[in-house]
């Protein structure tokens, strides 16, 4: 009986939330989450109207598309990601991501005593708690400065708690990317008008009675709202001969919504995550990936600090344009994070021709 009223009462927040819509932070696509999440200059596929949309305009082909299961707590939790994108002319390229993160099938013992006090158990029933993103993209490359890309997303939430409450919620992000030469610059402000998530509590006569007799507070209807974050990234591409190429990118993350704990932060509530990653490939066929991200400060049992980070590798595999990534994550359990084995699957199809 306690379960389905500790997820209720969880939806009682402050306007404001540090971790509001987290899971839109767990990343997708496995060459992304080998590299430490270090794709803010680099991600030019479909993926990109996830990490930046600015990098859709980098698209070589007419549709990419990528897919994405990932399965969390012993398979308890189950991330599933789908995005496709295409140009609608020679500078512009749009894009739509969709993005669902749950729990299925939870027992509901809220209604297990019937109101003469008896148990039963045919008033069991089941629900998912599921968190949805719907990510509309559009990015141009500039016609006046080489190399210059500039793109931005439309983002629209469904949080569902079975039959108890419902959150629907709405934002923008910004991303701009730059190549000149060898180098590569790019940076992406997230939820940059800040995300409103409005939540609908849905509580009926028979359950408030329960929440009455187990001297559980109602929760009321509340908005929640995720600040802005700004992720900035400075990367180069190298060569060795013909045969191999290594790109180096290295991001740093920073929220203004209080102090955490993360690598670097402060009283004046910015702060800072750091991530690295590298790619060496072999004739564009053949992939390794090594990345560092995850840097949190924990507190021991001994009262001293840690510092916790999450190292990361991969392997990506590129032939006629399909793509297959994999991520280790969490090596050593040196981190926090929630995933260890990480596939993706990613098609890019004909050349790069607008569709209008």
């Amino acid at each position: 009986m306690v379960m389905p009223l500790l997820v209720v009462s969880q939806l009682q927040a402050q306007v404001a939330r540090k971790y509001a819509n987290e899971f839109l932070e767990i990343g997708v696509d496995a060459r992304a989450l080998a590299m430490g999440k270090s794709v803010v200059t680099s991600a030019s596929g479909a993926e990109a109207g996830y990490w930046n949309p600015a990098g859709l305009a980098g698209m070589e082909q007419n549709i990419d598309a990528s897919l994405m299961h990932a399965e969390y707590f012993g398979s308890i939790a189950n991330f599933d990601y789908a995005a496709v994108a295409a140009p609608i002319d020679n500078t512009s390229t749009v894009g739509v991501s969709i993005i669902r993160f749950g729990v299925d099938d939870i027992p509901d013992t809220s209604l297990l005593v019937d109101p003469d006090g008896n148990v039963d158990y045919d008033r069991i029933t089941r629900f998912s708690a599921a968190d949805y993103a719907m990510l509309l993209s559009y990015a141009k490359a500039s016609e006046k400065i080489d190399g210059l890309s500039y793109g931005a997303n439309m983002k629209f939430i469904y949080r569902s708690l079975g039959r108890f409450a419902k959150g629907y919620g709405f934002g923008f992000d910004l991303g701009a990317q730059y190549k000149t030469g060898n180098w590569r610059f790019g940076a992406v402000a997230r939820d940059v008008t800040s995300t409103f998530t409005a939540w609908d509590i849905r509580i009926d006569d028979e359950l408030a009675e329960v929440f009455a007799m187990t001297g559980n507070e109602m929760p009321d209807n509340n908005n929640e709202i995720s600040l802005p974050k700004f992720v900035m990234g400075i990367g180069r591409d190298f060569a060795f001969g013909e045969d191999f190429t290594l790109l180096t990118e290295v991001n740093a993350g920073f929220t203004f919504d209080g102090e955490r704990n993360a690598l670097l932060s402060g009283s004046t509530g910015v702060s800072m995550y750091p991530s690295a990653g590298a790619e060496v490939g072999y004739r564009d066929f053949v992939f390794l990936r090594l990345g560092a991200g995850e840097f949190q400060r924990e507190m021991q049992f001994n009262n001293t600090l840690r510092t916790a980070w999450t190292p990361t590798m991969g392997l990506g595999f590129n032939y006629r344009g399909i793509r297959v990534s994999y991520a280790l994550t969490d090596i050593g359990n040196q981190g926090v994070a929630m995933y260890s084995n990480i596939f993706s699957l990613s098609a890019s199809f004909g050349g790069k021709n607008s569709l209008l």
